[in-house]
C-alpha cells in the first residue's frame, strides 16, 4: 500500500515525498488508519519494521491541523535509550519539515546548555517531547511543568524500558497525564509484564501483531563452537580476509567490562575499532556513532545498548562475542544487519558453557545454525553437545542434537576454514 492510499494530509505527504517514502511497511499500513481514528493501540513488531513512522505520521498529521494549545506539551514520546531518542528526533525533523510543529529531545549525558534548552522546552510548552524516562523524571523532580494537556502518549520499545527498570518512572509520569489522552505502545515482545502495563495505561486498545520475532531471511546465520580463549583469535583471522576486513561490523559482548577488554585486544590487532557502552558520556557516544556511521571506524564493539533502534543500513556483519542470554536479544542483535534489502551475516561464538543457551536459540528460530570450522592454528575445539550439558546440569531439555556425520562436517571441514573469504557465499549455500 502507498502512503497516498492513507488519509494523511498534504503536509505529511509532502514530507514523505521529500524523503522518498512511498510504500508503507506492514506495521504502518495496519496501524496508521487506526491511530488516525483516535484509538489506543498496542503494536507488537520487531525493530526495523518502521514503527517510528507508524506512530509519528498520524500524530503529526493531527498536530498540523491545529486545535492544540501552543503553550503546552501535546505529545510525549518515551524511549528506553538516548540513541533511540536521538533517532526518533531525527525522523521527527524530517517528517515535520513542512509543518509548524515544534519538538524537543530530552535525554541524559548532556552539558548544562543542553539541559537548559530542555528545561525551557518543557516549561514553555512544545508540541512533541521525545524523552528517556530517567532524564524526564529528573526534570519533573526539579521543576513543575504542565502535562495536563498531553493528547498523545507514546511508549516506544516498552519491553526494553521495563527490562531496564523504568516501570515505576513510567507510572509516575502516567499519573500526571490526562485520562482523555490517546495512548500508543510499541513492543517487540508481549510478555506478561507488558500485558499488565497495557492494562494499566491503555483504554480499550486495538492490538496489532506483525509476525513473530524471527531473524530476517536475508541474514546468513553462522556460529563457531570454540573455547573462550579462542574467540579473539577467530576475530583476528576473520578481519585479515580481504572480503571481510573492510566490512562495517558490530561485535556484541555481554557486559561493558567485556566490551572494553575486547576493544583493547582488537586495537592491538591494529583493527579500526570503537566501543559503545553506558560508561561513555553523551559527547563520547555521539562521537563514536558519528565515526561509525561515516566510516572512520568500521568495527563497533558494544553492549546491547545498540541492539535495538539504531538505524544504520549497510552493516554487513554482526558478531555475538557472547551468546545472548535471551533468544529475543539474539534476534535484535543480528537484526542490525541485512537491513534495507541488503544481505548480511551473523556469527555467534559459542564456548562450552554457552551451548545450552545457543541450542535454545536454535530451537526458538526453528533452524539449526551452520557451524563454521575453527582454524587448526587456534587448537582443538569443544564438541557441540548441548544435550550432554543439559543432562549434567540436571535439566530435562529435549533436543535433536547433532549427529556424528554433521559434527564431522562442522569440525573437520578444513577447506571451509582455508577459504574464510567465502564465508558469506558458503553459508548462504548451506541456508538455501
Amino acid at each position: 500500500m502507498d502512503f497516498y492510499d492513507l488519509k494523511l494530509g498534504d503536509k505529511v505527504l509532502d514530507a514523505l515525498d521529500a524523503m522518498n517514502f512511498t510504500v508503507c511497511t506492514p506495521i504502518q499500513e495496519k496501524t496508521i488508519p487506526i491511530l488516525l481514528e483516535g484509538h489506543d493501540l498496542i503494536g507488537v513488531a520487531q525493530t526495523g519494521t518502521g514503527k517510528t513512522a507508524a506512530y509519528l505520521l498520524p500524530v503529526l498529521d493531527k498536530l498540523s491541523q491545529g486545535n492544540y494549545p501552543k503553550d503546552a506539551i501535546n505529545c510525549l514520546i518515551m524511549s528506553p535509550t538516548r540513541e533511540l531518542a536521538q533517532q526518533i528526533d531525527q525522523q521527527m525533523e524530517g517528517f515535520s519539515y513542512f509543518m509548524n510543529v515544534s519538538s524537543v529531545a530530552v535525554y541524559g549525558g548532556n552539558d548544562g546548555i543542553r539541559y537548559e534548552h530542555e528545561r525551557k522546552g518543557l516549561a514553555l510548552g512544545t508540541d512533541v517531547v521525545i524523552a528517556t524516562p530517567g532524564r524526564f523524571i529528573s526534570h519533573m523532580n526539579l521543576e513543575k511543568f504542565d502535562l495536563s494537556k498531553v493528547s498523545f502518549f507514546i511508549l516506544d520499545e516498552a519491553d526494553r524500558m521495563l527490562d531496564m527498570g523504568f516501570y515505576d518512572d513510567i507510572m509516575q509520569i502516567v499519573k500526571c497525564l490526562p485520562k482523555s489522552r490517546q495512548t500508543i505502545m510499541f513492543s517487540a515482545t508481549m510478555p506478561v509484564k507488558i500485558q499488565q502495563l497495557a492494562n494499566n495505561i491503555l483504554n480499550n486498545p486495538v492490538e496489532i501483531k506483525i509476525a513473530v520475532s524471527r531473524p530476517a531471511d536475508k541474514i546468513i546465520q553462522t556460529a563457531y563452537i570454540c573455547y573462550e580463549s579462542q574467540k579473539l583469535g577467530i576475530i583476528n583471522s576473520l578481519f585479515k580476509e580481504e572480503d571481510i576486513k573492510s566490512e562495517r561490523a558490530i561485535i556484541f559482548a555481554s557486559s561493558k567490562l567485556k566490551v572494553k577488554e575486547v576493544t583493547r585486544a582488537l586495537q592491538k590487532f591494529k583493527l579500526n575499532v570503537g566501543e559503545m557502552h553506558s560508561d561513555l558520556d553523551q559527547v563520547q557516544r555521539d562521537d563514536i556513532m558519528y565515526k561509525f556511521k561515516n566510516g572512520y571506524i568500521n568495527i563497533l564493539v558494544a553492549t546491547d545498548i545498540v541492539a535495538r533502534g539504531i538505524d544504520i543500513d549497510d552493516i554487513r556483519l554482526v558478531i555475538n562475542f557472547d551468546v545472548p542470554h535471551d533468544c529475543e536479544d539474539y534476534v535484535h542483535r543480528i537484526g542490525r544487519t541485512a537491513r534495507a534489502n541488503h544481505d548480511g551475516c551473523a556469527i555467534t561464538f559459542v564456548n562450552e558453557k554457552e551451548q545450552e543457551k545457543f541450542h535454545a536459540i536454535e530451537k526458538f528460530i526453528g533452524a539449526e545454525i551452520y557451524k563454521l570450522a575453527v582454524s587448526e592454528e587456534l587448537g582443538a575445539v569443544p564438541a557441540y553437545k548441548p544435550r550432554d550439558i543439559c543432562r549434567r546440569s540436571g535439566q530435562k531439555h529435549k533436543t535433536s542434537g547433532v549427529n556424528e556425520t554433521e559434527k564431522d562436517k562442522y569440525s573437520n571441514n578444513k577447506n571451509h576454514h582455508n577459504n574464510k573469504k567465502k564465508i558469506f557465499s558458503s553459508a548462504k549455500e548451506k541456508n538455501n
